[in-house]
């Protein structure tokens, strides 16, 4: 079975590291292979990792030279189905299905309608052209159950979506430096306290103004805590008046972007994800890698990962007092941090990792050849 996997390239968050990790675990099943739009990040990393990826540079989003591109690759390799992930892949997939008679899926890794949420612009005229484009798709992937009811609500036929959780690699090494070295590269003096850390991009969906309410909530009481931000975006600039204006500067923190994440994770003691919107973010899982217990707002898949008290806290979108009390009660009793971070870490083990979802993804490859012929 050969399969192409089309990406835009510009990817540095979950979509980057699904599509490595997915990838990497087909490599038992499946002859596959990537094509991007850019060369960036994720094209050296999928380098690094050994996989078999090409760029089909676009001069810009709407060069569409890449179509006979692709359709020569297409007809030559043989491939059988053609997988998608994001908008300008999907804008690109909308054309080229017209060209060959191949199975087209795509992954739907996230609310596509808030996308693009902080640019007006890009929130009209990309929304508008990936919700077409993915009208045109034989088959979805949606990486959360939620998501797959998101979809059907939308008047997509519940019949073509499979519902495949995101999983993590939890064999290849990992590479992070310690807690102290970590610190010292921002300055910080992180003696006698614990750091709670957020780690998404700084745009209104991630809605770090609960994570810095909740901060100022934790720092009126005690002063032992460190709050971790990283990530850039184009809430930066107001979050950063918001820290200012509230007086907590020296305890919150903003660290920019992170090449090197698993290094953040095992700087904090406590992970947490203030999101309006996910589907199955990879952040808790990268953090549950190194045994971090997470606070996550209750959306998306997230609650089907996290059982309260027992890996985690779920909490309601927007609540920084909730936020505020499940910090300190892991603040009271410390050593819940470190057994919830493990139950985690097995939760994950046991039913979200790379192999689980490369050996899931490619028995719905199967189906849909099957059912093609």
């Amino acid at each position: 079975m050969k399969v192409l996997h089309l990406i835009s390239g510009g990817d540095t968050g979950g979509a980057k590291t699904h599509v490595i990790s997915l990838v990497k675990g087909l490599g038992e099943y499946v002859d596959a292979k990537i094509v991007c739009f850019i060369e960036d990040a994720f094209y050296k990393e999928a380098v690094e990792a050994g996989l078999n990826i090409e760029v089909y540079k676009q001069k810009k989003r709407y060069d569409m030279s890449v179509i006979s591109k692709l359709k020569e690759e297409i007809l030559r390799e043989g491939y059988d189905i053609i997988h998608c992930h994001g908008a300008r892949a999907n804008f690109i997939a909308m054309f080229l299905k017209n060209k060959v008679k191949v199975p087209f899926i795509t992954t739907v890794h996230s609310d596509y309608k808030l996308d693009f949420k902080d640019n007006p612009y890009k929130k009209i005229v990309y929304t508008t052209i990936n919700s077409t484009a993915l009208k045109k798709f034989d088959y979805y992937i949606a990486i959360s159950s939620n998501f797959k009811r998101m979809l059907v609500d939308r008047g997509f036929d519940g019949d073509r979506i499979f519902t495949v959780y995101n999983g993590i690699d939890l064999k290849g090494k990992i590479d992070y430096v310690s807690r102290e070295e970590f610190l010292d590269r921002y300055d910080i003096n992180g003696e006698d306290k614990t750091i709670v850390g957020i780690m998404a991009r700084l745009d209104l969906v991630k809605d770090h103004e609960t994570f810095i309410k909740a901060a100022r909530i934790v720092l009126d009481e005690r002063k032992d805590v460190l709050f971790l931000i990283a990530g850039t975006g184009n809430d930066e600039e107001r979050l950063k008046s918001m820290v200012e204006e509230m007086g907590i500067g020296d305890n919150v923190k903003f660290l920019g972007y992170i090449k090197d994440p698993y290094s953040f994770f095992n700087t904090i003691d406590i992970n947490t994800l203030t999101s309006v919107s996910e589907s199955f973010p990879y952040v808790i899982l990268e953090g549950a890698r190194l045994k971090k217990t997470i606070i996550s707002t209750d959306v998306g898949g997230i609650g089907d990962l996290i059982k309260n008290g027992y890996n985690g806290w779920l909490i309601n979108v927007g609540d920084s007092e909730a936020l505020a009390k499940c910090i300190n009660s892991f603040l009271t009793d410390k050593s819940r941090i470190n057994l919830l971070g493990e139950n985690l870490y097995k939760t994950v083990e046991e039913g979200f990792s790379s192999d689980k979802m490369a050996l899931n993804h490619f028995q719905i490859y199967e189906k849909i050849i099957e059912n093609r012929r």
